[in-house]
Order: C-alpha cells, then structure tokens, then sequence
C-alpha cells in the first residue's frame, strides 16, 4: 500500500504542520475548533517517535535494498523511544542488514538485543535463533550454533524453508562432530520438508552427493 509507505515517510513533517495548523487555529478561534488538528498532530508525531519506519524497512529488506534499509534504520535518532516490541524488531533488522553486509559481529550483538527485549511473536524469535546459529556458524563456534538451532526448532519456526535451512544446518554440525547417523536424519528431515528456495536446494543436492556414502 503506497500510501501507507508515504504517510510513514513523511509522518513527522505532518505532525509538525499539523501541530503548526493548530497553534494558529487555537490562537484564532480557541482551543476547541483546533482540538482536532492537535489530536492529529499527536498521533503523527508519537507514531514517528513510539512505532518509527519499520514498514518501510522491511520493504526495502524484501526488495534486496540494504543500502535503503540500512539508511532508514540509521534515520532512527532515539531507538530508545520506540515501544518495546518495534524497538526488537528495530534491532533484529540491525542484525539482517549487518548479516547481510557480512559484519557478523555487529549482526550477532544486534540480534541479542533484539531477542532479550522479546519477539513479539514464537515463530519470530525462532527464526531469529536460527540466525544466531547461522552467524555462530560463520564464525566456527560449533557448539553455540547448535544451541542456537536447537532453541530455534524448539521455539517454532515460520515455514518449511526456514525448517529445512535450520536441519541441514544441524547435519552439518552432525558431520563436522563425526555423528553420521545424526547428520544422516536431520538431512531426510531437510529433504522431506521439500524446501524450493535455491540456495537450500542447491545445498541439499551438494550434501547428497556424498551423505549415502559416510558411515552410520
């Protein structure tokens, strides 16, 4: 919804004007003629300040635009503000955009923030687990990753493609601790989710080529 997009871009300088409409009504005809043009104004000016542009980064995270992202999240003067359940998502957005740039330190601290203020929903804080796994795993830390991915399925996760990214990722935590027949279930539980995201595809046809021959 365009419009939506444009009223939360531009809801600040709306409340300021409407803030200004109603100082000069109030100063003109009372208070009560301009009671409504104050109201407005409020809520522009709280919703700016308490709920912020989420929406709108989270279009540009699904469009591939981090640069965009990135740059409204950096528009967020006073995180602090906002109410505790967007100031989680704020932070956990932090973590994608600094995954994706590859700043996998950066990433791992905002995501902590994000998930000890509290995911507004399970099935968020799972994938959000699973993320923590996925970035311990780039930096090697195998027993941290498994923790994470475990909480992550424990936790609930959003669909299958996040299910089967979370199981393979387990597999190979299973092949790098030598528990084959491990690595080789949590594999058949990626493979039957049937995911069709290309990246796990691909993984699953790599790991296939060589699981049916380790032991276990």
């Amino acid at each position: 919804m365009k419009w939506l997009n444009m009223f939360v871009r531009y809801r600040l300088a709306l409340g300021i004007v409407l803030l200004l409409a109603a100082v000069g009504v109030n100063l003109s005809s009372g208070f009560w003629p301009a009671f409504v043009l104050y109201f407005l104004a409020l809520i522009c000016i709280l919703g700016h300040f308490l709920i912020g542009p989420m929406r709108l980064v989270q279009e540009y995270i699904e469009n591939g635009d981090m640069e965009g992202a990135n740059k409204v999240l950096s528009s967020i003067k006073f995180p602090w503000l906002l109410i505790k359940p967007v100031r989680s998502v704020y932070y956990t957005l932090k973590g994608n955009v600094a995954m994706m740039n590859q700043d996998f330190d950066n990433a791992e601290k905002m995501m902590k923030k994000g998930l000890d203020l509290g995911m507004p929903m399970k099935e968020a804080e799972g994938a959000s687990l699973l993320q923590m796994g996925m970035l311990a795993m780039q930096k090697n830390e195998i027993r941290k990753a498994e923790g994470y991915i475990r909480q992550a399925l424990q936790k609930g996760l959003p669909d299958k493609e996040n299910q089967a990214a979370a199981y393979l990722q387990l597999c190979s935590i299973m092949m790098t601790k030598r528990e084959f027949r491990a690595a080789k279930d949590y594999f058949r539980k990626a493979k039957a989710l049937k995911p069709s995201t290309p990246q796990i595809v691909d993984q699953i046809k790599q790991i296939e080529k060589y699981i049916s021959r380790i032991p276990g």
